[in-house]
């Protein structure tokens, strides 16, 4: 392939972002920022949560339907890349399977993926999230100090593998594709593409 013509094809291939990082990180406003910067589309869990749930149910959220609501942004964010638009995926995406799932799912699509993740003291993070509950409650869940620690040891960090970019692993044990993996852990993924992902 001519030069040329695979630098403009690099060029105009979308990118998928995805924020990884606790809570009080700064997810959001980098997501904010790299939506403007980038021209992409941003989709924050939590911003649709609490439209969708209401202000008085920011205390218990439904069970469950958070990650139905996930899987209906992750099969969004799917049609944007395939019409050429990057999209910032504002999760957190605490676990390496997931990130693994949503990068295979990009390259699935034509599209680049990049993780930025950003790191976060737990002094800094517990002084964050109690000035986001003072000042803009009604943009926010209430969270506790007791579970930072259970956090903070559930969260995979990125290796180097996932911040270079390189080829997702395999799937785990028992799941034929990451899609297979994917709509398990998303229940309302595959109800959402139509089958617009190849299963293995």
């Amino acid at each position: 392939m001519h030069e040329a013509v695979r630098d403009a094809r690099a060029a105009d291939r979308p990118t998928l972002f995805l924020m990884v990082g606790l809570p009080g990180a700064g997810k959001t406003f980098r997501a904010r920022e790299l939506a403007e910067e980038r021209g992409a589309l941003r989709l924050t869990p939590d911003d649709w949560a609490l439209s969708i749930f209401g202000q008085e149910d920011r205390h218990q959220e439904p069970g469950g339907m958070r990650w139905r609501l996930e899987g209906r942004l992750i099969a969004l964010a799917v049609d944007a890349l395939r019409l050429r638009l990057s999209v910032v995926l504002d999760f957190g995406l605490w676990s390496r399977d997931e990130r693994s799932a949503l990068r295979w799912m990009a390259a699935a699509v034509g599209a680049s993926c990049e993780i930025v993740y950003l790191p976060v003291e737990r002094d800094v993070q517990w002084s964050r999230i109690q000035d986001r509950w003072e000042h803009t409650p009604e943009q926010t869940f209430p969270m506790a100090e007791a579970e930072l620690d259970p956090w903070r040891e559930q969260f995979q960090v990125p290796d180097a593998g996932e911040l270079s970019g390189s080829r997702p692993p395999a799937p785990p044990p028992g799941d034929a594709s990451w899609f297979d993996w994917a709509r398990r852990f998303w229940p309302s993924l595959a109800e959402s593409l139509h089958g617009q992902l190849p299963h293995s």
